[in-house]
């Protein structure tokens, strides 16, 4: 198959690339960019890499095993007790990073739009919310999907543009592929990779390829969705660092939307605000529909229930998901920080998944001769070690500093 047809298999690396280009990404993305210039771009490249890695994983997994990884996790230990406390454990990290990440997710599109029109987030959080729940409870993919894609397109062309058009010191971006720390900076590192890597993203993926395609047959094509949709979500997260770079002095610390929409002032001018907050409900709207589909295949998968975006205790996960999200949306705090704690938060919990994630892609009952390579299996490992420290010098900051 051709380059071009691969192109038009195009579809659940989409869902991927939305659910990690959230508010989240944004806004720690612009933090970033304006407190520490360049600096801290190799964070994004390293997150891609992983990104790509561990996704893929997950992909070859639905499509080879034709099932969720928390049903091969489920069905991975024959220990009663072992296997509890590993769909337990699962469950648990699932619950916590969604239900994190859709406060956030929501409260990021309700921003967006409350920059647009004056009324309050606490207004447009509960009826993001309750859209997002309509389409999700349609059980139409095909339909989400569609949403996705045009939603993330949009949102991607206004952050990639703005970056080319203020002319950034690419000298500056070039430093900024060196790994570094700077003083205070691993909390958000912590955040910009936990945005990113997504844990919810390897149990959503495993299961929508298989919506998708038929088996091992299409494992290239499914390859191709997911690298270059990963792609386009890294050139969006770098833009957003590269305009939030070039536009704020190095040192400025961005506590709001209308600050970060100032970055977009140099080429949108009066309109700028106006692109930004589109941009930014957008991003918002389509994590709104992820994140509470992914906690569902997760849980469900591990719990071993029925995986049907129409059966009903399917549809009971992802509703719990969404309320909490449409709860907390209709409180009164600061939409940045709870953001970018919701991003540190999954950012700690992401090793449990990688490691999970590694132990079945070895399993040759369950994939044969699809199971993970030597370089495969350094990578990972590489990718779980590096999360790992990032999270003890987080806490390490936070707790002890």
């Amino acid at each position: 198959m051709g380059v071009v047809e691969r192109l038009k298999a195009i579809g659940p690396g989409a869902l991927v690339a939305a659910a990690f280009v959230g508010p989240g990404t944004v806004t720690t993305a612009s933090v970033i960019g304006a407190e520490y210039a360049y600096l801290l771009l190799w964070t994004i490249a390293f997150s891609i890499v992983a990104t790509m890695v561990l996704q893929e994983m997950s992909a070859r997994l639905g499509l080879v095993s034709r099932e969720g990884l928390g049903e091969a996790l489920r069905n991975e230990f024959s220990n009663p007790i072992i296997r509890t406390a590993t769909v337990g454990l699962v469950v648990a990290a699932i619950g916590i990073g969604t239900a994190a990440f859709q406060t956030g997710n929501i409260v990021g599109g309700a921003a967006g739009l409350s920059t647009i029109t004056g009324v309050s987030e606490t207004v447009w959080g509960p009826l993001i919310g309750l859209v997002a729940g309509a389409l999700l409870w349609t059980g139409n993919y095909k339909l989400i999907e569609r949403v996705f894609i045009g939603l993330v397109t949009v949102m991607g062309l206004a952050f990639v543009v703005n970056a080319i058009m203020v002319r950034p010191d690419f000298g500056a971006v070039a430093g900024g592929l060196v790994p570094r720390v700077p003083d205070g900076s691993a909390y958000l590192i912590a955040g910009l990779v936990g945005t990113t890597v997504v844990g919810y993203n390897l149990f959503l993926h495993a299961s929508t390829v298989q919506e998708r395609w038929d088996g091992p047959a299409d494992l290239a094509e499914c390859r191709t969705d997911t690298i270059a949709m990963v792609a386009v979500g890294g050139i969006i997260t770098t833009s957003i660092v590269v305009t939030a770079a070039a536009v704020f002095p190095e040192g400025t610390s961005i506590e709001n939307v209308g600050e970060m929409a100032d970055q977009l002032e140099p080429v949108f001018g009066g309109y700028a605000m106006t692109f930004f907050a589109v941009g930014l409900f957008a991003a918002g709207f389509t994590s709104a529909m992820s994140a509470p589909l992914a906690g569902a295949y997760a849980t469900a998968g591990a719990l071993g229930w029925e995986r049907d975006l129409t059966s009903t205790r399917f549809r009971a996960i992802w509703i719990a998901i969404l309320g909490v999200g449409i709860v907390f949306s209709a409180l009164d705090y600061s939409p940045v920080e709870i953001i970018v704690f919701a991003q540190v938060a999954n950012g700690l919990l992401l090793p449990i998944l990688a490691v999970f994630l590694i132990y079945a892609m070895n399993n040759e009952s369950l994939l044969g001769e699809y199971t993970n390579g030597t370089l495969q299996n350094v990578l990972g490992a590489v990718i779980t070690l590096v999360v790992v420290g990032l999270g003890l010098q987080t806490l390490y900051d936070v707790l002890l500093a």
